[in-house]
């Protein structure tokens, strides 16, 4: 009698395992569609942010005519143009919103 008990605790922690394993594998294997446009649209946020605080560092510590300037500039465009490119929308770092409309200004930071 005493084997029978075990081979019932041995057959009910197999299937307990076979469960939790097929639940696992069946929520790894789900496709993340919806995470994957969220991270796009964070990384393009992420992007346009760094860049902007980039041209504002070199405003800062080079001025407004520099070189560094410049570049930081172009880089911030480029930024803008990947994400309008990839999604049709911009982040405005400055306005912490997103821009449905290509409407930035190059210059924006100038008038700063």
């Amino acid at each position: 009698m005493t084997t029978h008990t075990g081979e019932k605790k041995f057959l009910r922690r197999s299937l307990l395992a076979a469960a939790a394993m097929f639940g696992l594998l069946a929520f790894v294997a789900t496709p993340r569609a919806v995470a994957h446009g969220y991270d796009d649209y964070n990384r393009c946020q992420r992007r346009v942010a760094k860049a902007d605080h980039k041209l504002h560092e070199a405003l800062e510590h080079h001025g407004w005519n520099s070189r560094q300037a410049d570049h930081a500039r172009h880089e911030l465009r480029e930024a803008r143009e990947r994400c309008w490119k990839e999604h049709h929308r911009w982040w405005d770092e400055d306005g912490h919103r997103w821009h449905n409309d290509r409407d930035w200004d190059d210059h924006d930071h100038d008038r700063h």
